[in-house]
């Protein structure tokens, strides 16, 4: 994520990146103001921009909303019963989980949330994601550059990226890449960083975490040439926001749809259509915490025990069960990442 859009490392992760000599990631505090997320009338990364950036939306001293008791979280006789839940898309390496991640870790394992995918923004988060997964044996992680990020994109970062998919097998995915036009109108610039990674999860054969927003036909048409030479990765289109029709053209490359905080939101039309619509094994659910927080606890931090809301809105949505969702969206994560059977 760019240097507006990110959060410091925690403070007790002193670690280094050996394989790189790019600096600690770092980055500034965000404003009271940014914190609710996207604006009622829009929820969209792939049409219409919200008013407030849906990404940019946690200040490191953001209050957490943590649950009076379990059954805020999860009510008991329901997390008896419910199959284990999967945060396809997290990033609890953020400096605003320095003070309690113990606890935010205590509330994910009580809500039923078995597995988190970390994803990654750019190299120098990557000794400190390895770190939290050395903490917490239920997190794998992702290694990439996200679309926001150009500045940090060196000629040895696929390399960099590269050595370390090889060097840890808890690593199942390339990313977050993708392109973002919101923000930045570099889109050359975008795809030069967004090709070698395409390419790597290719050789790898590693699934690719897309961040996609207000871009959908520049991605469409870069994935469908690479699907014509047969080498298009499959992977997941994280924090759905576009419309069913481009939901239905990232299905048919073979691409995953997963489903954030923002399908709570009441106005968010077009990702409720895609909720009811998408097939019942090519859909997940996630948090992108600390971004995100769903109704009701909009405008705070949002965390990984959180991806249960996610899971109840999609279950009404597609007028389901919570446990048929639970059980379907954690197959389709274990299948997608090939997450060992032991883990979920």
């Amino acid at each position: 994520m760019a240097e507006h859009f990110r959060q410091r490392l925690p403070n007790s992760m002193s670690v280094t990146l050996a394989m790189s000599a790019e600096p600690q990631f770092t980055g500034p505090q965000f404003t009271e103001t940014q914190l609710m997320g996207p604006a009622a009338d829009s929820t969209s990364e792939l049409s219409s921009p919200p008013a407030l950036d849906p990404l940019t939306s946690v200040p490191a001293n953001a209050p957490a909303h943590a649950p009076s008791s379990l059954s805020e979280a999860a009510p008991a006789l329901e997390r008896q019963r419910l199959p284990p839940l999967v945060d396809s898309h997290c990033h609890i390496v953020f400096r605003n989980f320095d003070d309690d991640l113990d606890a935010v870790c205590d509330r994910w394992r009580q809500a039923g949330v078995r597995a988190l995918v970390h994803a990654c923004v750019e190299p120098a988060e990557i000794p400190a994601i390895r770190a939290l997964a050395d903490r917490f044996p239920e997190l794998r992680y992702a290694v990439g550059v996200h679309p926001l990020d150009t500045g940090h994109w060196l000629s040895d970062t696929p390399s960099v990226l590269r050595e370390a998919a090889l060097a840890d097998d808890r690593v199942v995915a390339i990313g977050e890449l993708g392109l973002d036009l919101f923000r930045q109108s570099n889109l050359e610039e975008q795809l030069q960083m967004l090709r070698p990674q395409l390419d790597l999860a290719s050789e790898l054969d590693l699934p690719v975490i897309i961040h996609c927003r207000d871009a959908a036909e520049p991605m469409l048409v870069e994935l469908r040439s690479r699907a014509a030479a047969g080498r298009c990765p499959t992977g997941v289109m994280h924090c759905w926001g576009g419309t069913p029709a481009e939901m239905e053209a990232f299905l048919e490359l073979g691409m995953f749809i997963s489903f954030s905080g923002t399908v709570t939101f009441p106005k968010a039309e077009d990702t409720h259509q895609c909720a009811r619509q998408v097939p019942a094994d090519r859909y997940l659910v996630e948090t992108d915490c600390p971004f995100l927080a769903p109704v009701p606890r909009r405008g705070k931090r949002n965390e990984p025990a959180y991806v249960l809301s996610v899971a109840e809105r999609v279950a009404a949505l597609r007028g389901e069960s919570l446990e048929q969702v639970a059980r379907t969206s954690t197959a389709n994560a274990q299948r997608l990442f090939r997450l060992p059977g032991d883990l979920v």
